[in-house]
């Protein structure tokens, strides 16, 4: 591992060999291939590099096949590190060494044990903090979140979610707050303060880079114009093996800013 960073900065954790073997719920399972996968998640940790976010390892796991998405094992709330329960049980053993990294990193590891959460679930806008409550995050974790949050200054907000796998793959937010999402996947937009609504599914999923920027995958273009047009600077990349696995670009990272 690399010398111990100081935020921000971002956990990543390479690709399994046994990448193929992902869950999939709620898309038709595709032929996986892992040499680009690798690939590409080379590329997209040299964008987090490029653009203020220099990237720190979990130590890789290729007996655990969705581990390359490390959102769904640790979300930040400030210094607060909070390691998620998957509901899947092929997925639990992932938060070991997430738990482990941020331990080693100098931050207090803090479970969930009531209810069932993943990451992907997690949306924070501003001091906002909304829940899918989904096939992997349940009641109890919203509640557990709310008790270890409201004291910190967050609101948590639970968000019924029935069409797709995390709240993240239906919305996510720009730079200023805006919440965006392809509608036909929205269940309820009306609960986020602004909604704008995007032209491709993909489109859906940005990670906001700074003030000014965003990464966008490469298969959005009509919403990469949209945001353009809204002042933005859009840096995309090509993640199809991921998205072939329900991932999708805030999947493969973890913000650290405090």
């Amino acid at each position: 591992m690399s010398a111990w960073p100081s935020p921000p900065f971002a956990l990543v954790r390479r690709p399994a060999a046994s990448l193929a073997n992902g869950c999939v719920s709620f898309i038709e399972r595709r032929p996986v291939d892992v040499s680009l996968a690798h690939q590409q998640w080379l590329a997209y940790r040299a964008v987090l590099d490029e653009h203020g976010w220099p990237t720190f390892e979990v130590e890789p796991d290729d007996s655990l096949p969705d581990s390359v998405f490390i959102e769904d094992a640790v979300v930040m709330f400030d210094g607060l590190a909070v390691i998620t329960n998957p509901a899947a049980p092929t997925r639990h053993p992932e938060i070991v060494a997430a738990a482990e990294t941020i331990r080693r990193l100098g931050y207090e590891p803090t479970l969930i044990r009531q209810g069932t959460l993943d990451g992907g679930d997690v949306l924070k806008v501003g001091r906002t903090v909304y829940v899918g409550l989904s096939t992997r995050t349940n009641r109890a974790a919203v509640e557990e979140l709310r008790e270890l949050l409201t004291p910190r200054g967050w609101e948590v907000v639970g968000v019924p979610l029935t069409k797709v796998l995390h709240l993240k793959s239906a919305v996510t937010a720009l730079p200023d707050g805006t919440v965006i999402g392809y509608r036909p996947l929205v269940d309820d937009a009306s609960i986020f303060g602004t909604f704008l609504d995007v032209p491709e599914e993909s489109g859906a999923h940005v990670v906001a880079l700074d003030a000014e920027a965003v990464l966008l995958s490469v298969h959005a273009p009509r919403t990469a114009q949209l945001l353009r047009e809204r002042g933005l600077t859009v840096v995309a990349v090509d993640i199809s093996e991921f998205e072939k696995l329900e991932g999708c670009v805030t999947c493969l990272s973890v913000r650290v800013r405090a």
